[in-house]
This record gives C-alpha cells, structure tokens and sequence, in this order.
C-alpha cells in the first residue's frame, strides 16, 4: 500500500502526537474472545524469509502503511485498513485493533473496516500480488535521489486503495510498487512469493513445541498460578511488569520458545482464553483468572522486541524476594477505579525492596520497555528526554524512607498519574496542579531521607549508588539516545560524556512504568497524550535533580540553568527549588577540578564496574576522533546510520553513528526547531548497532576511513551531506541495497541472536 503526498497536516499531527506514551481518555474496556478461534498458521519457511526481509522491514507495526501488518501470517490474512492508528487529530481514543487481541476471526475484521490484500477466488487479482506485479512493470532508476513525487515522510496521506481502487492507483503512480521505494525482488525471492500467493497463501502449521519446553511452560504456569494470597499478589505485580515482554527458557536451546504472558479464563492444560483489555491492570472481568504463557506469534522486529529470560535460577530469585519474607497479604487489591493504576497502593502489602529489585536487576528491560515497545514514533513524547544521556540507579535501602511502602502508600496522592478520565484540552492550570503535586512529594521525599541522614550519619556520595553488587550486575548503568521520535537504551554508559544524567530510585522507576507503559495506550486520544507528556517533565526533572544533589551547593544551581536555557522560571524552580533546599545536604564528595558535573560523570563510570561496556567500544581511531568534538557538521547527519567497514581480508566491521541533538532546553511542548543548538551537536560511535531505525547505510574500505570522517566533520550544508552519500552511501535505489540490507540482519542475528529483531526501514532516507 502506497501513501500520498500529503497536502496539509494540522498541529497535532506536525508536531507527532499520534505517538505519544500515553493513557488513553476512556474506561478500560474487556474483549471477550474464544481462544480456539485463535490462528496459529505461520508463513511456510521459504516464503517467511522473503516476507520478513522484504516486506515486514516495513509493515511491522503499528505504523505500518494501512495497518497491514506482516508481521503474522494472520495479519496479512486481516488486510488492510484505511484509518490511521497514529492520529493527531483525534479527540476520541480509537477503536482497538491489536493483532491477535481484539478480533479473531477475518469476519470480525471486516466488521473493523479491514480489505483483503489477497483474492481468493483469483489469486492474481490480489493487491499484494498487483503491487508486486506493479514494481516489475516499472522499476525504479538504479542511482541517485528518487524524484519527490516519492512522500517518504512519517505523516504523508495514505491512499490504502482497495481492490477495486487498484486501477487508479496503478494509473496514477506506476512506479510506486511494492517493495515502495526500493528496488524490487530478485527473480528467485519474487517466485517464491508469487507462486505461494497464486496457490493460495495459505499458513501452515507450526511445529509441535518440545516436550522440555511444554515442561517448562508447565512449571511456570503452575508457578504463576498458586492460590495463597502472596503469591497471587506477587503474579498480579510480574504479570503488570513483563506484559510487554517476549518472554524465553534460557535453559532450553531452542529458537521457538518465545511467549508473551497474558491473563486467560481457562486454567493450565486448557486452551488459552485470552482477556484482552486496553491495559495490564484493567479489570479482567472474570473470577477466577489464570496466568498463561502463550507462545508470540509475530516475527522479531528489532523496535518491538524486548526479550526477558525464564530461568530456574529466576524463579527461585523471585521466590526468594516475595515468598520468602514474613508478610501477611490479608486481602487482595481489586481492579476498579484510579487505584488499580497506582502502584503504591496496589501492591503496599508486597516489600518495596522486592519490587525495587525486581525492576532494578532487569533495569534494562525496564527502561527498555518505555523507550521501546509498540511506539512507532513518538517526537512529542520522547522531546522531553535529552538526545543522549546516562542512568545510574540509587541503591536498594540506600536511602530507608524511599524503600517504605507506609511512606510511599502514604504519599500516593502526591505521585498520582494522568488517569484515562482527562480533558481532551490539557491547560496551564493542569500544568500546576501537577507541579503543585510534584513538589510536595519531593519535599515529603526530601524531609524524610534528610532525617534519616541525620539519625544514621549518612553521607551524600557513591556508597548511595548502585554498582550491581557483588554479581556485577551489568544493569547498574544504562544510556538512552533519542533519534528524534523513536530511541535507543544500551547497557553501560556509552559514548562521549552527555549533557545531563539522571539518578533513579525505586518511586521514580515505578512511575516512568505505570505512566509510559503499563499506562500506555497507542490508540489513545491527543488530549490525555499532552497531559500524560506534560507529567513526563517533571519525572525526568526528579531524576536530573537527584544527579544535581551529587554536586558541591553551589554548583547545582549553574548546572541545571545551562540544563534549562531559555526556560521560564516557573518551569526551572521545580529543579533545585528554593523551597526544597533546606532538606537538601551537601554533598560529601570532594571534587578537584573547576568541572564538578564532569567529574562527578566519571566518579560514575568509575564508581559501576560494567559501566565501561567493551561491546560498544570504538578502538578504530579516525572513528572515535568524531566524539571528541561538538559540531554543527554532525546536524547534517541522519538519526541513526549503520556503517559497514571492509578489510582487505574480506572480513568487515560494523558501526553505528548516532546523531545526538543539542538543545537549549527540552522543557517545552512546541517549537523544538526554535531550541536547537545545532553548534553543540555530538555524534556518537557505537561498535555493532545501536538503534532499530537506520536512516543510511554506508559501506566503505579502511582505506577511506579518514576520508570518510573528514568528509562528515567538513559538512556545510544539506549538499554536502548529498555529496557525502553520493560517494559513500547506499541510495534506496541501490541495486545492491538489499543484499547490504540482509548483511546487516544477518550480522545482527549473528553476534546478538537474543536481542536481535528485524531492522525497521520507514525512515530510510532519500536526500
């Protein structure tokens, strides 16, 4: 399907709403479904290798062109649809649409407004096939830019036309076949596909799972599902966490053991009967409800996959953490009203230092989820994040007040989130309220962890911080690169020292959850998307400030006006206010240099033995030289670029290059262009890939390495980075774009064959 040029966009939808982390504006809502009419058919192997590397590099998610979504042999059996399900405009939360979730059989789907792709009584009459058909008719030129008539752009109109629409577009754009803007398959790829599509498409079955790995389901389920109360609270809590998960036995050597976790009517041993509601902590509308591992049905897709290993070693640590301690769980929480999205009073009766932990020794996971997950795009929601920045963790008990769930109970009020009852017009007067909210938490936070320095002769310094304990833990530290409206989190702190880092503690780590994930709706309206970005602020703002408290009084004030230059004062006092800082202590570290915040950077790196992660490490030098300046060349480069460097041994290594945005401030909704500071402009070198969203590729010899980096470092102009691809990128037009396309798949899977997922190419660019 084939997209417009579009001809308007309103303000929601230039400044990317559509994509916010959001809650959605309505009731949680209950899908009653059979899960026997569930479909297990996958594409058969030969043809699942063209379409995963062909066709779902592009329909994948939920941005995919008319929401068809290949990333199952059952969507391309759903088809198409011609609403968007990023949508700036929309005042009203969307209907649901998720795959596998929300209908079940191909009539259900029609009902939703989804066409056929396919034909069934004449094969050839299909739209995958004509489109296919289409680009064999007329190619694509083999060089250079395409023309403009080709819209690459995230927001562009959709055509979606339907089969019998297909004349038209076929007579209005020739050129814009299937694989659209790139080149077409090769003669094997597209008999394959072809022939499949003429006998039929139809799915197959997949192969029967291992008896060790039906095992393995087994014993989880069982584990998942005991009847006490702790245990049931303890499910109900890893349950609201690992939803988002793909879940796999790291004790089984088998690809096909991935699963999500879901909540089923029907118990262990029974098909599973799935409750599908709009978020994790939704009512599930039935008594009693099982725990179910249910196996993931759609291919790994480098933006959405989120892998979590279950392990015997990791049930008897989660035993250990909840089960062991002496607590009484005297009554269950129940599903209705505001509290069931409020953790703290949800789940008061479990340890806080068990579900610090729980989140803290999978950090990664953890922030993983916010930064990833099924957000396509997301400018408005991730222009409240730095473009690079590093994470450090508070130690578990570090700080007694923080880890007290009486404390944290107590202070729910003050850390409510944007519930799914907001006005669609979010106001200044909102903005407050949160911002009233926000400082009367902090100043609760503040006063009592002051007391307890106090009564303890606690020192402000890194003993506070995490380091991963005794087992080097290699979630201890962690680094976030946004590439505009998507982003990236990697273990260890990566890459040229940032601008701004945040200290988290457990309060904090709960909230970005229940906000940006467990809270997250993509088909939810603009207004409850603005409010959700506006509380955003003020959680990133915690955490700078924690960092900020590290440093010598007199100096937090200096960082976090160079932090926030041009930003109302109102906006700077919930940082460093005047109001907390009689609770604030000084630091107890002593610095040596007239750079505090950079030497208290390295006292960081320094201080967690897995910060310095080797993976990522650029050894190459006219490479690495790109991170010791800040420049207004690298403004002309991409988000993310793969680039691939070929020995004379025929061997060849893989980089990322990552363009990191400087700004005056991220404390503002609108008019991130009118912030730029194009002259502070890093770029960051990564060994191997760093990023699910390449917007090049370049392929060079080592040989042209210094050429390569003087050319990107002597950048002036939107023509001299055209240059600069004309003699060492890969065009879409490429003829080899494809084969350098699968070498890069196929390294990923290679060296990361845990994490790895298909590359997503929507934001492949043309200039």
């Amino acid at each position: 399907m084939q997209l417009q040029p579009f001809k308007s966009l309103n303000l929601f939808a230039k400044n990317g709403f559509l994509a916010c982390l959001v809650l959605a504006a309505f009731s949680l809502t209950t899908v009653q479904v059979n899960a026997e009419a569930l479909e297990s058919k996958d594409y058969p192997a030969a043809v699942k290798e063209v379409v995963e590397q062909r066709c779902m590099v592009c329909h994948g998610c939920y941005d995919a062109p008319c929401q068809l979504k290949m990333d199952a042999w059952m969507g391309l059996e759903r088809g198409a649809n011609k609403d968007k399900v990023y949508n700036g405009s929309r005042l009203l939360p969307a209907k649901l649409t998720r795959l596998y979730e929300d209908a079940h059989s191909i009539e259900e789907w029609r009902d939703k407004g989804f066409f056929p792709v396919l034909n069934e009584s004449d094969p050839k009459k299909g739209l995958m096939y004509q489109m296919l058909n289409l680009k064999e008719e007329y190619p694509l030129q083999t060089s250079g830019k395409l023309p403009d008539t080709f819209d690459f752009n995230l927001d562009r109109n959709q055509s979606c036309p339907k089969p019998d629409e297909f004349a038209s577009y076929r007579e209005d754009r020739p050129y814009q076949g299937m694989p659209y803007g790139f080149p077409g398959l090769d003669t094997d790829r597209l008999a394959v596909l072809t022939n499949w599509i003429e006998d039929g498409a139809r799915g197959v079955e997949p192969p029967p799972r291992p008896d060790a790995e039906l095992r393995s389901v087994d014993d989880w389920e069982t584990f998942f599902n005991a009847s006490d109360n702790k245990s049931r609270l303890m499910s109900r809590y890893i349950y609201e966490h690992l939803f988002i998960g793909d879940l796999y036995f790291d004790d089984l050597d088998s690809e096909s053991a991935w699963y999500k976790l879901v909540r089923s009517r029907t118990a262990p041993g029974q098909p599973i009967d799935l409750i599908a509601t709009r978020r994790p902590y939704g009512n599930p509308g039935s008594e009693p409800f099982f725990y179910r591992l249910q196996p993931r049905q759609t291919s790994r897709l480098a933006k959405r996959h989120m892998p979590y290993a279950l392990s015997a070693k990791r049930m008897a640590r989660w035993k250990t953490l909840f089960l062991e301690p002496e607590y009484e769980v005297a009554e269950l929480p129940g599903y209705k009203g505001d509290k069931a999205a409020n953790p703290f009073i949800t789940f008061q009766q479990l340890p806080v230092e068990a579900r610090y932990r729980f989140m803290l020794e999978e950090a990664h996971f953890t922030i993983m989820a916010y930064i990833k997950g099924p957000v396509c795009r997301g400018q408005v929601a991730l222009n409240v994040i730095d473009d690079h920045f590093w994470v450090a963790f508070v130690r578990p008990n570090g700080v007694d007040p923080e880890q007290k769930a009486d404390f944290l109970a107590a202070e729910a009020k003050e850390m409510r989130l944007p519930q799914a009852k907001g006005s669609l017009v979010v106001t200044a007067l909102q903005w407050r309220g949160y911002a009233k909210s926000q400082q009367s938490f902090l100043k609760s936070q503040a006063k009592a962890i002051a007391n307890v320095v106090d009564q303890n002769s606690l020192k402000l310094d890194m003993n506070l911080i995490w380091d991963g304990g005794p087992e080097r833990n290699d979630n201890a530290s962690l680094t976030v690169f946004r590439h505009f409206d998507s982003a990236t989190v990697v273990k260890g702190l990566v890459g040229q020292q940032p601008q701004t880092m945040w200290v988290i503690d457990y309060s904090l780590l709960e909230r970005i959850h229940y906000l940006l994930v467990a809270g997250f709706d993509v088909y939810g309206a603009v207004g409850h998307q603005l409010e959700s970005r506006l509380y955003m602020d003020f959680l990133r703002m915690e955490g700078e400030q924690a960092f900020l408290l590290f440093l010598p009084e007199d100096q937090r004030e200096a960082v976090r006006n160079q932090w926030y230059r041009g930003a109302k004062e109102d906006v700077k006092k919930y940082i460093v206010s005047p109001k907390l800082q009689k609770f604030e202590r000084p630091s107890a570290i002593e610095f040596e240099t007239d750079d505090p915040k950079s030497e208290l950077m390295a006292m960081f790196k320094a201080r967690i033995p897995t910060a310095d992660n080797t993976r990522y490490a650029v050894t190459q030098e006219s490479l690495a030289s790109l991170m010791q300046v800040q420049s207004k060349a690298f403004s002309y480069m991409p988000e993310v670029a793969f680039l691939r460097v070929l020995s004379p041994n025929g061997s060849a290594s893989v980089y990322s290059l990552i363009h990191n945005r400087a700004h005056s401030n991220n404390a503002q909704l609108f008019a991130e262009e009118d912030r730029r500071l194009p002259e502070e402009d890093t770029l960051t070198v990564a060994q191997g890939f760093a990023g699910a969203y390449p917007n090049m590729f370049f392929q060079i010899t080592e040989g042209q390495l210094p050429k390569f980096t003087k050319a990107i470092l002597a950048l002036e102009s939107t023509e001299g980075y055209t240059a600069l691809v004309d003699q060492f990128g890969v065009r879409r037009t490429a003829p080899w774009f494809w084969k350098l396309s699968d070498d890069f798949t196929a390294e990923y899977r290679r060296s990361q064959p845990i994490e790895a997922g298909l590359f997503d190419l929507n934001r492949y660019q043309n200039r």
